[in-house]
């Protein structure tokens, strides 16, 4: 025998329920627990409440009820049936009417009465969904719950008297073999008044069938896939649990979970019948199973829950150590007056004890402490009843928490990663749950850190915040768009681009920049471009492993850079300013990426993706001492002198790499041979030589008086003057069997950049179009220098680069 439940959400329009008459038609069950229509009870407090404060457009909201339900009738009741159908709902709801006209005229409702105008969801959606399904050719009979589950008079949240609710349940099941429609949420009194189970009490309803049945299972059908790790809204990699202890989905449950009401675990956990959790939307999924025991748990850990606002509330005084019966005194008093704790926190010291309520209670639990306490506040022995409301509880569960050390240390290591402070801790004896409460802002922050530090063997994200759209830029944004899902296939590495930004506006999308069309959405949607306002929201995001990457080509962002290393937020960079500025900088970054553990990578400041950097610091901490360096480092120029003298002159080719897109929008940016010196600069840093810029002699590619022009289509006029010159330096090298190459080196601390004649000996003489190369002379190496080279500039090439950096903080990181 198995039991039927679908919530709201599942019945919230009649295509839905056909969808459902569908299923049941495919599996034959003994009965069904539906709630009212998606909205509806919501509506009804709403339209009590309206009543109650002598608003007469309740009226309306009736009218809208009405208009709904008989819509109902319409879609799923055959024409012949109809009639009869209507006539009930409409005089169901005359008697709804009824009810809220009284309660209009006394300006009252009672509990007891809130309860009664509730039931009318309930009862018209199964009244409605029976007669669909009768219509659909499977018989079945309405069962008003009332009828069959006894409670006592706590309105709002009854309590089910088991004894003679099962009595009941089980004659009438026995005398009516048909298919049941049970109205959930309600029941009654032994004296017949109306009373609900509580928000979400369709579960428990179904529970309190299936345990008093002896069913073979319950199913919960609701609209997520099963249990999940975590809240997804919240947590956007969590995934379905397969399988879960009641323990467990108790714990969850009463932590925030929504996907089951918490007293639905009890009577099913005592009568050990088994709960499944399933998708309405994709019914053929095996959602989540709930039993004694389920099978071994691979994670430590079964997943993160959290109730979004409690009040925290501290009784502090040193007047409360060693004195017996304070916190017997403290919880009595919650408790007559009606006052539930969720959580409870006590100091060794006895000093302090701290407890957690919902926030709606938090001023009067203070209130009736205080008048608890007056005599010992007067004499100072408890100095202060303080609540705060602004904060939240994650609670870790898991059964398997009992058997694998170093959970808790996990936990608070994922916080104190992310910059979030614990305020309250409550772990219990049997190690089924972790609690924690923090600021209410933290919530989603902390729910996605403790994930990846738990989940992250399967699921890995990495939250990309790009400044800078220029080509290299653009091209980064199209690759990580066009390999995220290769990559996540294969590295199991999410790259998720929550961030962008140019010189004028900045975009963010926590569920990352997927759109191919990204600057259009830049343009309409984003704001106006702040630096530190881009910076100061990726901080109050504090996501797990955050990463600025910054491909822009100036210092505006580097001046940042301590600031974003200091908040645990890693850098890639392939803008080489920062590392070939001062050595007090350098030295200041490297210390707080080393201190904090954060990665600060720039592979790409030499060489786009070659190795070039990693090779000089792996040959440098290895002990192995770097004697020389030199090589080709600018594409432009390799390109440039490569391309010139083939059928083309200086000039031409120089025009050629920048229609290309090869060089800087001022060429003249590539020829002065910066580039290359603060490329040296940085090797010759990695190899040990602590070098500022203006060590490094520089003797640009033309000569000098070609930089005087006052703008750059005055320099492009001028440039074929050079074309003579360097047509004859060229052709003077080829008759000793010699190249033009600008050539950067560095060797016993001396550094310089600049037009060099190379013969065929050379590493460099046989590159090809934009390749670099480095050729390192060491120790090791001391004979035959240890070469690298390949192709060294371009967007694609650079942003490449920038990925495989990206793709390094996953490896160090999570």
């Amino acid at each position: 025998m198995i039991i039927y439940k679908f919530g709201g959400s599942s019945v919230g329009t009649p295509d839905r329920i056909k969808g459902i008459i569908d299923l049941l038609r495919e599996n034959p069950v003994r009965a069904v627990v539906f709630s009212a229509f998606s909205g509806v009870t919501d509506q009804l407090i709403s339209t009590a409440r309206r009543a109650a404060a002598g608003i007469p457009e309740y009226v309306e909201e009736v009218r809208q009820l009405e208009r709904r339900h008989l819509d109902a009738v319409r879609e799923l009741v055959t024409v012949h049936q109809q009639s009869n159908a209507s006539a009930v709902v409409k005089m169901t709801l005359n008697e709804l009417e009824d009810i809220l006209q009284g309660v209009f005229l006394i300006r009252e409702c009672s509990p007891k009465t809130l309860d009664f105008i509730q039931s009318f969801g309930e009862r018209l959606s199964n009244f409605i969904i029976s007669r669909a399904l009768t219509s659909s050719n499977l018989p079945c009979e309405y069962l008003d719950a009332r009828t069959v589950i006894r409670t006592d008079a706590t309105f709002g949240s009854a309590l089910v008297q088991f004894p003679e609710t099962n009595a009941l349940i089980q004659a009438h099941f026995a005398s009516h073999p048909l298919l049941q429609i049970v109205t959930g949420f309600i029941g009654s009194t032994s004296s017949g008044d109306t009373t609900t189970l509580g928000r979400g009490g369709s579960d428990y309803t179904a529970s309190i069938l299936g345990a008093a049945l002896k069913a073979g299972e319950v199913h919960i059908w609701t609209d997520v896939d099963g249990v999940l790790t975590a809240d997804p809204r919240k947590v956007p990699n969590a995934f379905t649990q397969p399988e879960m202890t009641y323990i467990e989905a108790l714990e969850m449950s009463h932590f925030g979970a929504k996907v089951i009401y918490p007293p639905t675990i009890q009577p099913l956990m005592q009568a050990n019948i088994p709960i499944r959790i399933r998708n309405t939307f994709f019914p053929t999924g095996t959602g989540t199973l709930i039993t004694n025991l389920a099978s071994v748990n691979p994670d430590p850990i079964r997943g993160i829950s959290s109730i979004g606002q409690v009040g925290l509330l501290r009784v502090e005084g040193a007047g409360m150590i060693g004195v017996a019966g304070v916190a017997q005194r403290i919880f009595g008093t919650l408790a007559r007056n009606g006052i539930s704790v969720i959580l409870i926190s006590q100091a060794s010291s006895e000093q302090s004890v701290c407890f957690a309520v919902a926030p709606d209670v938090a001023q009067k639990a203070v209130d009736v402490l205080e008048v608890e306490f007056t005599t010992e506040r007067e004499l100072g022995r408890i100095a202060r009843i303080t609540a705060d409301t602004d904060t939240s509880i994650i609670a870790i569960v898991g059964e398997n928490m009992r058997n694998v050390p170093g959970i808790a240390g996990r936990v608070f290591q994922a916080l104190g990663q992310n910059g979030v402070n614990v305020m309250a801790i409550a772990q219990g004896s049997s190690e089924f749950n972790i609690s924690v409460v923090l600021s209410r802002a933290d919530e989603s922050k902390a729910l996605r850190a403790i994930h990846d530090a738990f989940f992250a063997p399967g699921s890995k994200t990495i939250h990309v915040f790009l400044v800078g759209l220029g080509r290299v830029g653009a091209a980064l944004v199209d690759m990580i768009q066009k390999n995220r899902e290769s990559i996540s296939d294969r590295m199991m590495v999410d790259v998720r681009l929550v961030g962008i930004a140019n010189s004028k506006q900045m975009y963010f999308d926590l569920n990352g920049i997927d759109d191919p069309d990204w600057s259009k959405h830049l343009a309409q949607s984003g704001g106006k471009m702040d630096i530190q306002g881009y910076l100061d929201h990726i901080k109050t995001l504090n996501l797990p492993n955050s990463v600025l990457v910054d491909c822009t080509a100036g210092t505006q962002v580097n001046a940042h850079y301590a600031e974003v290393l200091e908040q645990s937020i890693a850098i890639v960079t392939p803008n080489k300013t920062t590392n070939a500025g001062s050595m007090e900088q350098w030295r200041a970054l490297r210390e707080i990426s080393r201190k904090r553990q954060v990665p600060f990578f720039y592979e790409t400041n030499v060489g786009a993706a070659l190795p070039i950097v990693k090779t000089v610091r792996d040959q440098t901490e290895s002990g192995n001492s770097i004697i020389r360096m030199e090589g080709i480092l600018s594409g432009t120029l390799s390109y440039l002198f490569n391309r010139f003298g083939q059928d083309a002159s200086f000039s031409e080719a120089l025009k050629e790499a920048f229609d290309a897109g090869y060089t800087e929008p001022d060429p003249r940016d590539d020829l002065n041979g910066l580039d290359a010196a603060r490329k040296i600069l940085i090797l010759a840093r990695e190899a040990g030589w602590l070098l500022e810029l203006d060590d490094v002699h520089v003797t640009p590619a033309i000569p000098a008086r070609f930089f005087e022009a006052p703008t750059v289509d005055a320099f492009w006029k001028m440039l074929p003057e050079a074309d003579a010159e360097l047509s004859a330096r060229r052709n003077k090298a080829a008759a000793s069997g010699k190249k033009l190459a600008y050539i950067a080196k560095v060797e016993n601390g001396n550094a310089s950049v600049g037009l060099t004649e190379i013969d065929a000996n050379h590493p460099a003489y046989h590159l090809r179009e934009m390749d670099n190369l480095l050729a390192i002379t060491s120790d090791i190496y001391s004979t035959r220098p240890l070469v690298v080279m390949g192709p060294g500039a371009g967007p694609a090439v650079t942003a490449s680069g920038v990925l495989s950096d990206i793709l390094r903080v996953a490896e160090v990181r999570v």
